[in-house]
């Protein structure tokens, strides 16, 4: 862990660079740029509300700030993993040149796509100052669940970046994958409305903790109980403990396989 800590130090002007890098990349051509970020959550909450609030009609209390709450939080996870999945392959050639410790390009595309969920707060705030919900300092509480959710997703970045390194069908799997978490994780309905039999599937699903945590904080404005918090950090450090170690074993084989 130390050696891990003066590596981020060192190389921190590259992390950098790579962040930025990734965000210019994102935005490259785009007439609304950043601001793209803030009009994307909206539009989307605005047409998947008027599915589920009007046609299924879930009777949940300000479902704009309940969907959106869900769906920013979602949308980090899916871009952050998906990001750090490809991270060593596309960097192959830099790779091949010079020494860089190669976890940088998964930590840097997690960084970047956290930069890109900091975009959406203004949406947030938008829609909690829109809809009337109180603001009350619990909800600043949201930053230790997301805290953690952040090392979560780099965990899991750094399992798929070495997947996907040995196997390149991971990107097609992992995007069924992506698709059914979508739907097993309570971001557009009520977790009320899971039968008893199905309770299992959200216990076993990791995000369902962390999107139970933030809402909590942003949504109901109270804080994140102490269990659930300790579920989250459990839930992290098991993640990225992980992460860290599949990808430290077999990061000196990449370069035969990249």
């Amino acid at each position: 862990m130390k050696k891990f800590l003066i590596e981020l130090y060192k190389y921190r002007f590259l992390i950098k660079v790579l962040v930025v890098r990734d965000i210019k990349k994102k935005y490259r051509r785009s007439v609304l740029g950043v601001l793209w970020s803030v009009l994307n959550p909206i539009l989307m909450m605005a047409v998947t509300s008027m599915v589920f609030s009007t046609i299924f009609r879930f009777d949940i209390p300000n479902y704009l700030l309940y969907l959106l709450t869900g769906q920013i939080l979602f949308n980090f996870y899916a871009e952050s993993t998906n990001f750090a999945m490809g991270s060593i392959i596309e960097n192959s050639a830099l790779i091949r040149k010079i020494y860089i410790p190669k976890y940088l390009f998964p930590f840097s595309r997690v960084i970047s796509s956290c930069v890109n969920l900091c975009f959406t707060f203004p949406a947030l705030l938008l829609v909690i100052l829109l809809t009337g919900k109180e603001l009350n300092w619990a909800m600043l509480s949201f930053i230790a669940p997301l805290t953690l959710f952040f090392f979560f997703c780099l965990g899991a970045g750094l399992i798929l970046s070495t997947m996907a390194v040995y196997f390149r069908d991971v990107f097609h799997l992992y995007g069924v994958l992506i698709s059914l978490l979508s739907y097993a994780t309570p971001i557009f309905y009520p977790e009320k409305i899971v039968p008893d039999q199905y309770w299992f599937l959200l216990k076993c699903n990791p995000l369902y903790y962390f999107f139970k945590a933030f809402r909590m904080s942003v949504y109901e404005g109270v804080l994140p109980t102490e269990p659930l918090l300790w579920h989250c950090f459990l839930i992290a450090a098991i993640f990225f403990a992980v992460g860290c170690y599949v990808f430290h074993r077999n990061q000196n084989h990449f370069i035969l396989y990249i």
